[in-house]
């Protein structure tokens, strides 16, 4: 991996210039302190690259990125990459905004209309002809990738937390700080169904891979598995049971995650190994292995045949997001403390740490080849990081 990396800070506005099967049973330690080139640096040290010199004693930012999109004026809070054409990325943010940008060259490709409240997600369809954010303010907004125009507006829950789309037809799954579950066909707007039966929150849900199930996660406790045909629920686990969550689930897990076998409800494993909550979690593609990112700043990495923690990775704060790559078992990571992190899952190695941000790192999309990582952050900006 390069050494050396463009200084793309001075393209930045004035204002920054200053310092998936997922639970199915068939795809059913040691501790790792930082890179493995040396101790993590410290938060005074992040925001410095050699001596706290220069002119005037300021210190230096320490930007490994090689491009990055700087017309957000606000926290940055959503990006996808897009799944054929990776030069394309999509980013939506506290400015009410979102835009379609591309990574190679930071340029703007498009702007995607306008939400009332902050967009929450962000998200390409299956085939790539589509681009949705969701915002706070309970919309929907579809465009055409290839030309930039609007298709529809979907309205009808409250504020929205996360969006999905069907692995394999243009249909769009929101949810809701109202509890709902919304399913909408593009680019009718026909609303497919509206799933009822948490009783706080939906914080996470998806499609399993063949498109043919929904799961989702409440801030109640609960967990369901859906029929999006009929839109009922097939399965519900609650608090109220002694073996599950009795906490809200904020990843289809909580402080302690739970392996669950869609055909019977079986919970398989109790995947305690944190002392907070857990945010992202994901199952590794090539390696019976799943990651569990937390608030405590640390990635557990479980071998799912025996339920057993491999190995724990470190962060320096909270832990937002982990992503496996497609075809090798090395995880991508992102933090509050402001760093991405590459890892080698077999042996807990961290590869690479990744600054840029002055600011905790939101969201992290990479690429098929795992070659680039585009990162949203509370600073205003997406960067690019490239191996």
């Amino acid at each position: 991996m390069a050494n050396q990396q463009p200084d793309h800070t001075q393209d930045r506005p004035a204002e920054f210039q200053e310092e998936e099967d997922y639970v199915g049973q068939d795809e059913v330690a040691e501790e790792v302190e930082g890179d493995e080139g040396g101790e993590p640096m410290s938060e005074d040290e992040d925001d410095q690259a050699g001596p706290a010199g220069g002119e005037g004693g300021q210190s230096v930012l320490v930007d490994d990125s090689v491009q990055g999109f700087f017309d957000h004026r606000e926290d940055v809070y959503a990006v996808a990459i897009h799944p054929t054409q990776q030069h394309l990325v999509a980013s939506g943010g506290g400015d009410d905004k979102c835009y379609l940008w591309r990574l190679d060259n930071g340029e703007k490709v498009f702007d995607l209309g306008v939400h009332t409240d902050s967009v929450s997600a962000i998200g390409f369809s299956n085939d790539g002809q589509y681009v949705a954010s969701a915002g706070l303010d309970g919309k929907v907004i579809v465009h055409n990738v290839s030309n930039g125009q609007h298709v529809v507006t979907l309205e009808g829950p409250t504020e929205i937390t996360w969006l999905e789309w069907h692995p394999r037809g243009p249909i769009v799954l929101v949810g809701s700080e109202d509890a709902t579950i919304w399913m909408w066909q593009v680019p009718s707007g026909n609303c497919m169904g509206v799933l009822t039966g948490h009783g706080e929150s939906v914080t996470c849900g998806q499609f399993t891979p063949d498109g043919k199930t929904i799961v989702s996660g409440s801030s109640d406790g609960s967990f369901a598995v859906w029929n999006p045909k009929t839109a009922t629920a097939q399965l519900r686990i609650g608090s109220e049971d002694a073996r599950f969550h009795s906490a809200p689930i904020t990843a289809l897990a909580d402080g302690s995650a739970r392996l669950v076998h869609l055909g019977n409800g079986r919970i398989l494993a109790s995947l305690d190994g944190h002392t907070d909550s857990v945010e992202t979690i994901g199952f590794c593609n090539t390696m019976p292995w799943a990651a569990t990112g937390s608030v405590d700043g640390t990635i557990s990495i479980w071998d799912v045949t025996t339920m057993q923690i491999r190995s724990t990775l470190r962060h320096d704060d909270a832990v937002t997001k982990v992503i496996w790559h497609e075809t090798a078992p090395l995880l991508t990571s992102a933090s509050t403390d402001k760093t991405v992190r590459v890892w080698d899952a077999r042996t807990g190695e961290c590869l690479k740490v990744w600054r840029g941000h002055q600011a905790p790192i939101m969201d992290l999309a990479i690429t098929r080849d795992g070659n680039r990582a585009v990162t949203a952050s509370d600073d205003g900006t997406a960067l690019v990081f490239a191996a």
